[in-house]
C-alpha cells in the first residue's frame, strides 16, 4: 500500500513541480509588459490574459501537490494537540464528507464546461488578443482527478493511522520553515532520549 501512496504522492509533486514553471512565465511576461507600457509605450494586447491563465493554471494543477505535502490550510492551534488517531478520524470524515464529492463535481462538470469550450473553440473576451482557451480550460477537470487521487490516498492514510497509530511516511519535498523547525525539535528530543537510554 506504500508504494501505491507514494506513486499518487510523486505524481501530485511532478505534475506541481512542472506547472510551477508558470510563476517564471508570469513573471516574464508581467515584466516585459510593464516595460512595454512604462518604457515604450506600447502596451501589449495578450499580456494580460497570458497572466490570468498562467495564473490559473498553477493555481488548478498545485492543490494535488499541496494536499500531498499536507500543506493547505486548517486549524491548526487545536488539531495538532489532538492524539494522531483522532486526527486521522477528523481528516477522514471531512475528505469523505467535503473533498471527494467537491472533486467529483468539479471533475464532472469541468468536463462538460472544458467539452463545450472545445465544441466552440472558445477563445478570450477580456481584450483584444482574443487568446484560444479551451486548452486552459482543459486543466479544470485534469485538476479534479488529480485532487480526488490524492484525496484517496490521504483517506487511505487516514485508514491506516486509525488501525496502527501513527501516520503512514509520506514523500517530503520543500517544507515552510515552521514545519522544519517543528520536525527539528522532535528530531533533537529524539536524540536526547537515545543518549539517556
Amino acid at each position: 500500500m506504500t508504494r501505491i501512496l507514494h506513486f499518487i504522492d510523486s505524481l501530485s509533486a511532478w505534475v506541481g513541480k512542472a506547472f510551477a514553471w508558470c510563476i517564471v512565465i508570469l513573471t516574464f511576461s508581467t515584466c516585459y509588459e510593464v516595460f512595454m507600457r512604462y518604457v515604450l509605450n506600447a502596451p501589449t494586447v495578450w499580456a494580460f490574459d497570458m497572466s490570468v491563465q498562467m495564473y490559473g493554471a498553477l493555481f488548478m494543477m498545485a492543490g494535488a501537490y499541496a494536499l500531498s505535502q499536507d500543506a493547505h490550510v486548517r486549524g491548526d492551534v487545536v488539531y495538532r494537540l489532538l492524539k494522531k488517531t483522532t486526527q486521522a478520524k477528523i481528516d477522514l470524515v471531512l475528505y469523505i464528507i467535503f473533498l471527494m464529492p467537491g472533486t467529483l463535481a468539479l471533475i464532472w462538470y469541468g468536463y462538460l464546461f472544458a467539452a463545450d469550450s472545445w465544441f466552440y473553440k472558445e477563445v478570450s473576451w477580456s481584450s483584444p488578443s482574443r487568446i484560444q482557451i479551451y486548452f486552459f480550460k482543459t486543466l479544470i477537470p485534469i485538476s479534479g482527478v488529480l485532487v480526488f487521487l490524492q484525496g484517496f490516498a490521504e483517506a487511505t492514510r487516514c485508514v491506516i493511522c486509525i488501525r496502527t497509530g501513527d501516520w503512514p511516511p509520506r514523500l517530503h519535498d520543500v517544507q515552510e520553515t515552521e514545519t522544519m523547525l517543528m520536525n527539528e525539535q522532535a528530531d533533537l528530543r529524539k536524540m536526547e532520549g537515545e543518549k539517556h537510554v
